[in-house]
């Protein structure tokens, strides 16, 4: 078991709702990442999972039994016209994720959609369009923001210690990484993309919202695919995306950031996660620990005439999930993090990356 997992056990086994108070009621649809969600939603005593969905029913059975969840159905029709839910996971391949976020709206529930919001971004206008609609919030799960690392790196950037952030790298490379490969992942029709839209989405949105999010004015992108090809071809399994893509990305500002994500990629570390922006007080880096998925956060600086260099460590307690932050937004009526809005921003420059590495151009964002 994960420490992820043991933590999210932990505080479902020990933590209770206030008398009088609200809980939510939970339905997560696709159970392959949507185990994750459980899991997050069970480190909030006021949110409580009550129905899932799977095509898939040796897998429904077993996840039903795994987390005590007695409601299960082989389709999100099935459990919106059952269950009466506050809010709904979306889980399943991207190709889904616009049609089940604006079912569950309708429903009269609440989202959290799993990375990226939608195929393309004009879907995911449909889909704020549909959560206006409703008076439903729809929160993008940009999981990779809410680590301890990450958090604590956050409260830095507010506190003013960077200064303006002017250049930055953000990256996901894996030496031999695909999901699946035959499966819907490689599959452009279910996916819409490689490893843009399925790594680097997340530090992509790190990134930014390191940098206060800014405004993107155009990007220039380029994909490629020469080690996944050759292997599908030998092996005759399905592959239409990139293995790896990288773009230059220039803000209304005049900062710059270059994201990089590959599946497939002849580097030393098996898996390499990290993220460097430069400001104009200090530096900082986010990066993976031992190629695996825990993280370290560094601070880079000049102070009274010298090289300083410092290790974050956060508090451990400030690594809550995801699930966690929605579920505290929804009961106490804050604001939530990540929101539609900012996962459309990312799936736009997704769109112009794309599009600039079809066309071999730099591509206007937001025009």
């Amino acid at each position: 078991m994960s420490d992820f997992q043991k933590e999210a056990a932990t505080a479902a086994a020990t933590a209770a709702p206030a008398a009088g108070t609200k809980r939510l009621r939970i339905g997560v649809v696709g159970l392959g990442i949507g185990r994750m969600h459980i899991e997050g939603w069970r480190q909030h005593p006021g949110a409580e999972v009550v129905a899932i969905v799977d095509a898939d029913p040796a897998r429904l059975a077993a996840v039903g039994e795994q987390f005590g969840i007695a409601a299960r159905y082989t389709s999100a029709e099935a459990m919106f016209a059952a269950e009466r839910l506050d809010v709904v996971s979306v889980c399943t391949p991207n190709t889904f994720h616009k049609a089940l976020t604006i079912a569950a709206f309708e429903a009269g529930a609440h989202v959290l959609c799993e990375k990226p919001m939608a195929m393309n971004a004009a879907e995911g206008r449909e889909m704020l369009a549909a959560a206006e609609r409703a008076g439903k919030r729809l929160m993008i799960n940009f999981s990779y923001r809410f680590s301890a690392a990450s958090r604590g790196l956050k409260a830095q950037v507010d506190s003013g210690m960077f200064g303006d952030f002017y250049f930055g790298r953000t990256v996901w490379h894996r030496r031999r990484g695909m999901p699946g490969f035959g499966g819907w992942f490689g599959t452009k029709a279910l996916a819409g993309g490689g490893p843009l839209i399925d790594l680097g989405v997340h530090r992509l949105d790190l990134a930014l919202w390191l940098m206060g999010y800014p405004k993107p004015t155009w990007v220039l992108g380029s994909t490629h695919d020469p080690i996944a090809r050759e292997l599908a071809a030998k092996s005759g399994k399905t592959f239409d995306v990139e293995d790896l893509a990288g773009a230059l990305i220039r803000f209304d500002n005049g900062a710059t950031l270059i994201v990089e994500a590959s599946w497939a990629a002849n580097i030393q570390e098996a898996e390499l996660m990290e993220t460097r922006l430069l400001g104009t007080r200090a530096g900082l880096l986010q990066k993976n620990v031992a190629e695996g998925y825990t993280f370290d956060a560094h601070i880079f600086m000049e102070k009274d005439g010298a090289q300083l260099d410092l290790h974050l460590h956060p508090p451990a307690v400030a690594a809550k999930s995801a699930m966690h932050d929605y579920a505290e937004a929804i009961l106490t009526g804050a604001p939530h993090p990540a929101g539609g809005d900012q996962g459309l921003i990312v799936m736009e420059l997704l769109d112009a990356i794309y599009e600039s590495a079809r066309s071999g151009a730099p591509v206007r964002v937001g025009a």
